[in-house]
Order: C-alpha cells, then sequence, then structure tokens
C-alpha cells in the first residue's frame, strides 16, 4: 500500500512514519510513504505558498496553485504505476482518494480505519495556516476526515496517526495476523488489560487465569475483562454491543438459515443501513453487498421504504441477499433486480478441530493473481484481486519447492468460505477436504463460526460439506443483483 503526503514539512512524517513497525514494513515492500513538498510547486519566486484571505480575517490561506500542482504530480505517479502494472483495471471514480485532514470532516474511527485500509493508493492534504483555498479543495479531495472536535497547527500529525491506523491493517504489517482483530474497538469492546513479566510487581500480581495455560479460560476471562471493562468506560459501546448480542441469539433459533447474518454481526463485517421492527438490512463493510432479513414480503416492504430504496438501488453493481421466498418475489417485480444465483448455506457448529492431511498451506499474493484467475472464471479478476490483496486466499503445496499452488481457498467479501479450486493432477488425494479443513480451523481459532454457500445442484460440493462435519441448511437462499456475475459467493 502507498500512502502520498502533501505538506509543508516533508521530514516531520518522514521521521514519525519510517520507524518501528511501519520502518520494517517499508523495509520488507509491504508500505510506502512519498512525502511531496508542496512548496516545490509554487509559483511564487520567494517560495510562498500562502496569502491573505479574501474578505478579511485572521491569519494565512494555503493558495489552490501549489497545492493542486503538488496533487497533479502524484496523480501522474500513481497513473504511470498503473500502466506499469498492466492489469487494466479502471480507478473507482477516475481519481486516488484523497482525504483532507480538517476539524470539519467526520471523526476518524477503526471502522473508516478498516475502510481505509482496503485501498492500494491514499493521497493525505496536510492544510496549515488558516485551512487551504475552497476553490483547490473542490477539485482534488474525496473524504474530509478529522481526529475529534479539537484544532491544531497543522495537518501533519493527525496524518500520521490516520495512517498509522490504516498501514497496520494491511495484511502482512503486524506479522501476527490476530492482533489487529483483537484490539480496542474490535467488535464494539474494549481490550482486555494485558500483562507481562515479571508474575508480581510492586505486590501485585499477575491474574493466576492467565498463568494456567488453558486458553479456553483464559479467553474467557479476557471477555469478561472486556465487557466489564467497556461497560464502565465507554457505555455507549456497551449498549450496541448488548443490542447486537441480543440479535444474534434470536437468530441462532435457526443457525443453519441466518449463520451469515449472526458472522456479519458477530465479526463486526456490516453495518446497519436500516431496522424497522424485526426487519434489518445490512451492508456488508466496503462493499456493495447486502443482506436483508425479513419475516414476509411486507415487513420488506416497510423496511426498504424507511431508508429510501429507491435511492439504495441507484448503485451501478448492487448485490442483496435474501432468505425468503416471498421476499425475492417482492424485489424483482418492484425493483427490477434480477435472481443471479441460488445457493444453500452450510456451516460448522462443533468446537473440535478437522483433521488436515496436507498442512503445506499459505497466504497467497497478488503475484499468484494469473494463477487463480486462470483456473477460477467465476469470479472477476478485479474481485481475485482484492480478495488476494486483502490476504484472505490461500495454496496447498505439495512440496516446498513449488512456486505455485496445487489449489487454494478463500473467503469472500462477507466472510463466507469459498472460491475452492484443485488442480485436475492433483484431485482425489484429498487437498480440497485439507484447503477447507485449514480454513474450517482457522475460523474456529478466532472465534468465529465457519460457514460458506454451495449453489443448487452442485452435489460435489454438498458431498464435502457432509464429509467434513458441516451442517447444510433444507432452505434455499437468492443472490439478487443489477449486473451478474460479479463473483458468486460460492464454494
Amino acid at each position: 500500500m502507498r500512502f502520498h503526503v502533501l505538506t509543508l514539512f516533508p521530514e516531520m512524517l518522514e521521521q514519525g512514519l519510517c520507524q518501528s513497525i511501519l520502518g520494517r514494513a517499508v523495509q520488507r515492500g509491504q508500505l510506502s510513504f512519498h512525502m511531496v513538498d508542496i512548496r516545490d510547486y509554487t509559483e511564487d519566486k520567494h517560495g510562498k505558498v500562502d496569502d491573505y484571505p479574501y474578505g478579511g480575517g485572521a491569519g494565512m490561506l494555503m493558495q489552490a496553485q501549489p497545492v493542486y500542482d503538488a496533487y497533479l504530480s502524484v496523480a501522474a505517479e500513481i497513473a504511470a504505476g498503473d500502466s506499469r502494472q498492466g492489469d487494466g483495471e479502471a480507478r473507482p471514480g477516475g481519481r486516488v482518494r484523497t482525504i483532507y485532514v480538517t476539524p470539519q470532516g467526520r471523526t476518524f474511527t477503526q471502522r473508516l480505519a478498516r475502510e481505509l485500509a482496503q485501498e492500494e493508493e491514499l493521497v493525505f492534504l496536510c492544510g496549515h495556516y488558516e485551512g487551504v483555498d475552497e476553490r483547490v479543495l473542490e477539485e482534488i479531495v474525496t473524504d474530509y476526515v478529522s481526529l475529534g472536535d479539537y484544532v491544531l497547527t497543522g495537518g501533519e500529525l493527525p496524518a500520521m496517526v490516520m495512517i498509522d491506523a490504516i498501514a497496520r491493517l494491511v495484511p502482512g504489517v503486524l506479522h501476527n495476523g490476530e492482533s489487529a482483530e483483537d484490539e480496542s474497538f474490535h467488535n464494539d469492546l474494549l481490550e482486555y488489560p494485558q500483562y507481562s513479566r515479571p508474575e508480581v510487581w510492586r505486590g501485585k500480581p499477575v491474574p493466576e487465569v492467565l498463568l494456567s495455560g488453558n486458553h479456553k479460560n483464559i479467553q474467557a476471562w479476557r471477555l469478561e475483562r472486556s465487557l466489564e471493562r467497556t461497560r464502565q468506560r465507554r457505555p455507549d459501546l456497551y449498549e450496541r454491543y448488548q443490542m447486537r448480542q441480543d440479535f444474534i441469539r434470536e437468530l441462532a433459533k435457526h443457525k443453519r438459515r441466518y449463520i451469515h447474518l449472526m458472522e456479519l454481526l458477530s465479526r463486526d463485517m456490516a453495518w446497519e443501513v436500516c431496522r424497522e421492527g424485526k426487519s434489518l438490512l445490512l451492508n456488508v463493510e466496503n462493499t456493495q453487498i447486502y443482506v436483508l432479513y425479513a419475516e414476509s414480503s411486507q415487513e420488506a416492504g416497510q423496511l426498504l421504504k424507511q431508508c429510501g430504496a429507491d435511492r439504495l438501488w441507484e448503485q451501478e453493481h448492487i448485490r442483496i441477499l435474501v432468505c425468503q421466498e416471498d421476499v425475492r418475489d417482492f424485489l424483482t417485480e418492484r425493483y427490477g433486480l434480477a435472481v443471479g444465483g441460488v445457493c444453500r448455506q452450510a456451516c460448522y457448529t462443533r468446537k473440535e478441530s478437522l483433521r488436515v492431511q496436507h498442512r503445506d498451506i499459505r497466504p497467497l499474493t497478488v503475484d499468484d493473481l494469473e494463477h487463480v484467475a486462470g483456473r477460477y472464471p467465476t469470479c472477476e479478476r478485479a474481485y481475485l484481486r482484492q480478495r488476494l490483496l486483502a490476504g484472505t486466499m490461500y495454496g496447498v503445496y505439495m512440496s516446498g519447492g513449488e512456486t505455485s499452488p496445487a489449489g487454494f481457498i478463500g473467503i469472500h467479501e462477507d466472510g463466507s468460505m469459498g472460491m475452492l479450486y484443485v488442480d485436475e493432477a492433483y484431485r482425489r488425494q484429498g487437498l480440497a477436504s485439507s484447503l477447507e479443513g485449514w480454513l474450517v480451523n482457522r475460523h474456529l481459532k478466532r472465534g468465529e463460526i465457519p460457514y460458506c454457500r454451495v449453489e443448487d445442484g452442485n452435489l460435489a460440493a454438498m458431498c464435502l460439506q457432509e464429509k467434513l462435519g458441516l451442517c447444510l441448511c433444507g432452505e434455499s437462499m437468492w443472490w439478487l443483483e443489477k449486473r451478474k456475475n460479479i463473483c458468486k459467493n460460492f464454494l
């Protein structure tokens, strides 16, 4: 991931960002920082980049011309990089995501950090003095973001804070993929207390459970402390967490049918677009995928009316997952959505790990795109590339010297397992079972319920689920979409 920062003080950011974990990620090629000195682009012979604001007022204002020209230099470099990459992928919206650091923007949150971490390139504009000429902001800025309701002398410090929060979510930066998931604000809970050596310090011992080696008890203790800390320090988050848990418990009465909703909520992978009685519309984070829960078409209609469905369907590539046949008919007739796929869900409800015969399973990278795309045409190339960049695809290797996997599996945007494929030469050797079993175990380790969707009529995939002990739902569900074949979220 590459960060471009338009600033008057590039050395300040270089010294702050190229140290410790982020510095090592730069050395490994996982991150890149490009600091652009706005003064280099001024046309004033004295290097001036500011002037008095029209209409009077205290302070000086950064001029439009040097900021704009600095931005154009970055845009040209990004375009050249896209051309060299040769993927042929059009950049959404035609321009790179550009963030203006300002107290007038929306508040920066962990959810926004996760959203921005999905980008390959980000531009930050750091203001100074009394701000920046509004005309250039209108030309280049896509996001106005604030650290909070206070004012600083410049945008460099908040830009560094945001970059640090975003960069650590890039796959591989932290080395331990679990650590970013277990910290403050994950799933609306604050992090549990942490302890290190010595066992006793100033008469205060480490809690005995942490020394027991019993991982189940340790996890239970951490959740209890996390809940207690959240209730005491952030009652707003605690209330939101409890509401979500109540809804999950209600859905659990029909776990096989609603496992996708339960996991989206418990993994904090979706946000509520609208809620009306027992009906709920969720948007899967950073996607145009929506999941609708309603017990009847009448409830679905009331919910969609409340949230302004006509505006919702204006999105170009929207996909919506529904579980009820009458709701499906209502949406296809009322909004002209087409059925893009019929599937059944399967979930692993036991706690025991599965046996994995072939253990050489490793994360794939974007360098594996040609291999994966050539073997899995069901998904569009851009989607596969996005999953590879997100670090959610894994390959199995038959020997340590192989450069390409004999098979692979991945996690879809909505958290379901899928994209399972084994090369023909290696079939009937248990590789598919090993891949899915390995991924099931990974979910279990993270405290999640593994689940997948199987396309109706795919008997081989259904047999695999039964072999591995996944419970198959007896009822179908439907993908409705405006544009077909974006990606079928099946195995």
